[in-house]
């Protein structure tokens, strides 16, 4: 789209450039709402220029760990830019803050109100001290990159990135799984240290940062950060909670049946991903050939909606998808928005693995999200809180699910539902246990090491089912948190995903009865972006913001409902 404030051939690489566009907006006078309007339209402008400038450098260095040239230019970017620009964004803010018009402008739009409310909350906790530990922070988080990207193994004759030789635990030969599970537990335990050492750094920065804000711990200052209005750091520990009430029972029931059904004296690592009727893997599709993956998703949104399968057709390799697994490349999947050309961009790592075809539907959702939304003119109001984001990619996992007969037989496609809605099962104790350990770590300034893996023993011990037994491998449960990769880029951002999995189970069940009016609403939803606050967002979606055991336990055991009809 062609731009109207900021030049064509803008460098954003250049901060020559970039100075004179934001001294040109800080120097205008603002003496009108309709001046103000103007003003806030050419700063959205420039602001997705540079947005998507850095978005495409990290999806560059996600994509390629091991270039160094992409990976100066992405240094270059967040090293010299990033904190150049920060004190600029800061001062903008202020400015409309200041005008004297703001108050006039959250009269005119659900969006303004919104936006001056999550400004004046960015501008209360910037401290211009911070902008060089945040940029420390970014380079450490390139380093876990890194050591993850370069975690190769040599298996059967192949070198494998973890991620593909994570498919070896689903074999039926326990041996094979073992040796598999095994290599990969020694392999990330030869960076165990590394890990540790990036983690302290983070660790110590987070603390500092707190204390320039002059709040009392991260924990706060990551609230407001994240500009969680709508809720409390106590009423995650109350999620938790009801999640250990409701959630922990049902999963010692299917350890113990999986050890039952595996006729194992004990149930151990390298026996959770196997089917434990002893049935081959699932095999959706060629994990050399990912746009085969593509090519069935594309056929499951066929059958949920032809406007969702007409988005999804739009969705090209290079331009919007990097999919496969390969050395060099970071973990993990994500959607990335390109604010100027207003595309999505999925990354992700497929090996073959049903867990692929659940994460291109996951990430999808999030694409859907995105091109509903950006029709939105201001950059700044494009994007809905996180916990809502989630709710539209984990409500296409599970309409989805429904179609798998695009990848098997009738069988199988039953049995990766049933693989799907144990996992939601599963899901949430971790997601507490995940939440859980870094609300300790970080209102406890629990730092050093021994400390630390203390402090993960506990929580996690506190929401696994206590059946899989780590004799022998103490070392690989005590630093299974290192492969979170959440912990070291987005600090408490995990609690998001179960509530949005709450708000998901909800529209998967509305779907069921009346897809067309399910589908509407949640796109109604999908196209209003950050323009409401979170509780409204959930109520255009047709769906209740609420994470208490009352709405927690009824859909838990929907889910075990329609597992049991799986069987």
């Amino acid at each position: 789209m062609a731009n109207l404030f900021a030049p064509v051939d803008l460098d954003c690489s250049d901060f020559e450039q970039l100075e004179p566009l934001y001294q040109q907006l800080l120097d205008r006078d603002i003496d009108s709402l309709q001046t103000l309007e103007d003003w806030l339209a050419d700063y959205s402008d420039f602001a997705c220029v540079v947005s998507e400038y850095g978005s495409r450098r990290q999806i560059e260095h996600s994509c390629h760990t091991d270039d160094e040239a992409i990976e100066k230019r992405y240094l270059q970017f967040v090293g010299e830019i990033i904190p150049k620009i920060k004190p600029l964004d800061f001062a903008c803010q202020k400015k409309m803050l200041a005008c004297g018009h703001v108050d006039a402008l959250a009269q005119t739009a659900p969006k303004y109100r919104q936006l001056v409310r999550q400004w004046e909350t960015e501008v209360a906790l910037y401290r211009e001290e911070n902008i060089p530990l945040q940029t420390q922070i970014t380079q450490l988080t390139t380093q876990y990159g890194k050591l993850c990207g370069d975690m190769l193994v040599e298996f059967q004759g192949k070198q494998l990135t973890l991620q593909q030789l994570a498919r070896f635990g689903e074999q039926t030969d326990r041996q094979v799984r073992q040796d598999a599970w095994e290599l990969a537990a020694s392999r990330r335990l030869q960076d165990r240290k590394a890990m540790d050492d990036v983690f302290d750094e983070m660790f110590a920065l987070r603390a500092k940062m707190a204390q320039n804000a002059d709040l009392a711990d991260y924990r706060q200052y990551t609230w407001q950060a994240m500009e969680r209005f709508d809720y409390t750091p106590e009423a995650c520990l109350n999620f938790a909670d009801a999640i250990e009430e409701v959630c922990v029972p049902r999963v010692v029931e299917l350890d113990r049946q999986r050890q039952a059904d595996l006729g194992v004296d004990s149930l151990r690592p390298w026996d959770l991903a196997v089917d434990p009727k002893g049935r081959s893997p699932l095999n959706p599709f060629d994990a050399q050939r990912p746009m085969d993956m593509v090519a069935g998703v594309g056929k499951i949104f066929e059958k949920v909606s032809p406007e969702l399968a007409e988005q999804f057709s739009q969705l090209k390799p290079e331009r919007n998808l990097d999919l496969g697994s390969r050395p060099g490349k970071r973990p993990g999947g994500y959607q990335s928005s390109l604010e100027q050309v207003r595309q999505p961009f999925i990354f992700m790592n497929a090996a073959g693995s049903h867990r692929d075809v659940e994460t291109l539907l996951h990430e999808a959702g999030h694409a859907f999200h995105y091109m509903e939304a950006c029709e939105e003119p201001l950059m700044f109001a494009r994007h809905a809180p996180l916990e809502f984001c989630e709710v539209a990619s984990m409500s296409m996992e599970l309409i989805g699910c429904d179609y798998l007969d695009v990848f098997y037989d009738a069988a199988d496609a039953a049995r990766a539902k049933a693989q799907q809605f144990e996992g939601i099962l599963r899901f949430f104790p971790w997601m507490a246990t995940i939440d859980g350990f870094q609300q300790k770590l970080y209102t406890t300034q629990r730092t050093d090491a021994q400390t630390r893996t203390a402090t993960w023993l506990e929580v996690y011990n506190r929401f696994s089912s206590g059946v899989v037994d780590w004799t022998g491998h103490e070392a690989s449960h005590e630093a299974r948190w290192h492969a979170q990769l959440h912990i070291f880029h987005y600090p408490f951002y995990y609690v998001e995903y179960g509530i949005a999995q709450l708000g998901a189970l909800q529209i998967w069940q509305q779907f069921k009865q009346d897809p067309q009016t399910t589908l509407k609403n949640l796109r109604r939803a999908f196209a209003l972006g950050g323009s409401r606050p979170l509780p409204e967002l959930f109520d255009v979606a047709g769906i209740q913001f609420d994470f208490t055991v009352e709405t927690l336990g009824p859909l838990i055991e929907a889910v075990q409902q329609e597992l049991n009809t799986l069987s």
